[in-house]
């Protein structure tokens, strides 16, 4: 019988904060494990226990400016406040987007900022040194409007196309920014927690997940990026996911 973790919706800032529910859904995975978090430090197992997992809540918290905390817990009074955001690292490509960007679906911001113009012409080493991350000019029609930039439908759409054109990017964003969790965002299914920033939906982030290790596993060993599983390990652990060494030898066998 499959292991099933317990999901604690969020529900509208309009109801009672005292209101809540849950209900459960099958883990199916057995390459991929999340540990709790203890003492503010993030230790997640790259070997997935075969022990099934308890009803525990999980949600990962995304700070509109940047940061993000990923946190297990059984109880959301424990739940911290989110610490200030990592500041930009220091020579980064930066892509800076407005709204006629945005709604023409233009990714020449992208393409001019990094130097990207073709998924088959992008080399790897020099952006995970140097890492890309987006500085998001978006004017509202409604200035009063209280919603963040992850929840409109224009800009995640942007970054759908994004995505779909560079399925690989997210390994190359700047991860201590937050870059990564605010990319996520913008493409997983998710609620907003005034208390704790952005709650994914856990099965989608977790297939999310699993999409992009393909992705960036199999884009590593195409250029030859030295230690290909550790870096591609270290992009899920980011997120709160930690990937068994078994799963890569299933790909490296496929694709023998």
């Amino acid at each position: 019988m499959a292991a099933t973790t317990t999901i604690k919706p969020l529900l509208p800032l309009s109801l009672s904060p005292n209101k809540s529910c849950s209900y459960s859904i099958p883990s199916s995975s057995s390459f991929i494990s999340c540990n709790p978090i203890s003492d503010s430090t993030a230790t997640f197992s790259l070997l997935h226990s075969n022990r099934p997992r308890g009803q525990i809540s999980v949600s990962v918290a995304f700070n509109p400016l940047g940061n993000f905390d990923i946190s297990m817990f059984e109880d959301e009074g424990n739940s911290s406040k989110l610490e200030p955001p990592m500041p930009p690292t220091e020579g980064r490509f930066d892509v800076v987007l407005d709204n006629d960007a945005i709604r023409s679906l233009d990714l020449s911001p992208f393409h001019s900022a990094t130097g990207i113009t073709s998924p088959t012409l992008a080399e790897p080493k020099e952006f995970l040194e140097r890492t890309i991350g987006f500085t998001i000019n978006y004017t509202r029609e409604d200035p009063r409007d209280p919603r963040e930039l992850s929840e409109f439908p224009d800009i995640r759409l942007w970054f759908v196309r994004l995505d779909a054109a560079y399925p690989w990017l997210p390994v190359l964003l700047d991860w201590r920014a937050g870059e990564l969790a605010r990319y996520a965002a913008m493409l997983v299914p998710h609620q907003m927690s005034m208390k704790m920033g952005i709650v994914f939906n856990p099965e989608a982030l977790e297939l999310f997940i699993m999409n992009k290790v393909f992705v960036v596993y199999t884009w590593f060993k195409q250029h030859n990026v030295q230690k290909p599983r550790l870096k591609t390990s270290d992009m899920a652990r980011m997120l709160g996911f930690g990937i068994e060494d078994r799963l890569f030898d299933l790909v490296d066998r496929e694709s023998s």
